[in-house]
């Protein structure tokens, strides 16, 4: 009885040994995640504007990069071309374009994240914390990239605030805010160091390799992961902006879209 005794604790013993250096080598990691992510430009036009899905292309697709060490983090879109243009088809010979914006996310640690934002032909740097989300766990397993990732989940809820306007110069009327809801489903591996993702989705004890918003409306997948030395100016913390609060950021925005006439604003609760 002593020897089995004995024998349980040593076994125990290399047990917790091999996942502390299993622990201590993914939180030790650097390298680049590459993503792409696929949109559904279809998937929100409204019944009364149905002859616009004529005029752009059903899906959108772009690629992204994080780059990471242990203890930072940096989401940017990769810029191939300054303009997509596509036609809108008929006589008309009508082309609408597409321009990726210059938008960055650095996180630093557990806490502290930075957005750099192009918006109208300036750069801003918002500096926020990080919000943890409400993830629920699935008992899911799929392969992406080569990782076996866990499954999970949760509801976002997001009010849209608009302006009924005619134009310009018409009277503006403020309409009553719209809630809408997005289901939000992340996979995510523990072989590599948690506070990972794509955006603002890096609050799961791994980095997430994928995220599908409302079952196919807008999903992000990665590709490829290259664990390996990151090259200078790889992951840096972004500059070349002016700093603003998220609430500041967000009456910019609000200034500038009453000026063209009234769009959607869209806040997080």
């Amino acid at each position: 009885m002593k020897i089995s005794s004995i024998m349980k604790k040593i076994i125990l013993l290399i047990g917790i040994l091999v996942s502390l250096t299993a622990l201590h080598v993914v939180m030790a990691q650097t390298g680049v995640i590459n993503y792409e992510q696929k949109i559904n430009m279809h998937r929100n036009i409204p019944a009364e504007r149905e002859g616009m899905k004529a005029m752009i292309p059903e899906f959108r697709t772009t690629k992204q990069q994080l780059f990471f060490n242990p203890s930072e983090s940096l989401y940017k879109t990769v810029v191939e071309d300054e303009e997509e243009q596509f036609s809108t088809g008929g006589g008309g010979g009508m082309r609408m374009s597409f321009r990726m914006p210059n938008t960055e996310i650095y996180m630093q640690g557990s806490d502290k994240i930075i957005s750099k934002q192009e918006f109208m032909g300036k750069n801003y740097l918002i500096e926020d914390s990080v919000q943890m989300s409400p993830w629920k766990f699935g008992d899911q397993v799929k392969t992406i990239a080569g990782y076996e990732c866990r499954m999970a989940y949760y509801t976002r809820t997001d009010t849209v605030r608009s302006m009924m306007v005619g134009g310009p110069n018409a009277n503006q009327q403020a309409r009553q805010p719209e809630v809408r809801t997005t289901e939000i489903t992340a996979w995510y591996t523990d072989k590599i160091r948690p506070f990972l993702g794509p955006e603002r989705y890096n609050t799961l004890p791994g980095a997430i390799l994928a995220i599908d918003m409302n079952n196919g409306e807008r999903v992000i997948v990665a590709k490829s992961v290259e664990l390996r030395e990151l090259k200078k100016n790889e992951l840096k913390e972004p500059s070349n902006g002016t700093k603003v609060t998220q609430t500041e950021f967000r009456k910019v925005m609000e200034e500038q879209m009453k000026q063209m006439g009234g769009r959607g604003m869209t806040t997080r609760n």
